[in-house]
């Protein structure tokens, strides 16, 4: 623990990258600490069509154009996970999931946010076995197959989309009674005759022996359970922050979304900012949490010139 940075970025998505890029700008002694690049687009194998400049671009060749263009600045990259954050007197200490500890002045949190589970009978006991949370990772494995989405959102759009290339049959499963893709994708899938869309239907368990055979949802009008005898779950009902290592150090909405400054991303404890999906600013878009990225670190930098 000899070295001290003036800043730790945790996390390498859309956020992170853009944090890590302008640090380096600002000529800031940097660290990014990141278990994989790509945040959640990493999860997604899907076209990006709204990243201004970029035209229509998949999510691996954009994360791996951010991860090049990173690479281009003269900052530290570390693959590990973190496990902890502590506050000292003078700055921090980052503690890694291989126990190192690293001391820094500051810190940005980027770390985005996890897949938020069904919490259904059998979800748990079929991850890995039919049950995934990652299309880009899973989808190749369905090839030929009947599959499930859950969800009504641009994501669970997204996703089924990208399945109808491999899969045989998708079915959307929405429990309200308003599809919230945007309208675009909605066209889309309205015009795949592979994917079915399903409203107004609450998912209730998923069976099966060593992979999932079944899926049993209840139609909420009539309260009927119907079985669909399918091979594989994807859920895409949204996301929950990943802040767990980050716990009593900042303030919390409901959501466990950390809450910031919605002005230049900083938190209630001086020194951590918080930039993208972790953060309590609405409207989850790549764009925006590059933006906050960019933001971010350059607080820092005009914090630890005050300083």
């Amino acid at each position: 623990m000899n070295k001290n940075y003036d800043l730790i970025i945790i996390g390498g998505g859309p956020a992170g990258v853009t944090a890590g890029i302008y640090s380096a700008r600002q000529r800031l002694n940097a660290l990014l600490i990141t278990k994989n690049f790509g945040g959640q687009i990493a999860r997604k194998a899907v076209p990006i069509e709204n990243y201004p400049g970029l035209g229509e671009i998949s999510s691996v060749d954009l994360i791996q154009k951010f991860e090049r263009d990173l690479k281009k600045h003269p900052i530290e990259i570390k693959n590990v996970s973190v496990f902890k954050i502590k506050k000292e007197k003078d700055g921090f200490i980052v503690v890694t999931e291989k126990k190192e500890k690293i001391k820094t002045k500051t810190i940005i949190i980027t770390t985005g946010a996890d897949p938020r589970p069904l919490e259904i009978p059998g979800e748990k006991e079929f991850i890995g076995k039919g049950v995934s949370y990652c299309v880009a990772c899973d989808g190749p494995i369905f090839a030929k197959k009947d599959l499930v989405v859950a969800g009504g959102g641009n994501s669970a759009f997204e996703a089924a989309l990208s399945l109808s290339n491999y899969a045989n049959k998708i079915y959307i499963i929405e429990r309200g009674d308003k599809i919230r893709a945007d309208e675009k994708n909605q066209e889309k899938v309205k015009g795949n005759n592979k994917i079915e869309v399903i409203t107004n239907a609450t998912l209730k368990e998923i069976k099966g022996d060593k992979f999932v055979k079944e899926i049993i949802y209840q139609e909420k009008k009539t309260k009927k359970n119907i079985s669909l005898s399918v091979s594989g779950l994807f859920v895409e009902i949204g996301s929950q922050p990943a802040t767990a290592f980050i716990k009593g150090l900042v303030e919390f909405n409901d959501k466990d979304e950390i809450v910031v400054d919605s002005t230049n991303c900083r938190t209630k404890t001086e020194g951590i900012w918080a930039a993208g999906d972790v953060n309590n600013i609405p409207f989850k878009q790549i764009v925006i949490a590059a933006g906050a990225g960019a933001m971010a670190a350059m607080d820092v930098s005009i914090y630890l010139q005050r300083k």
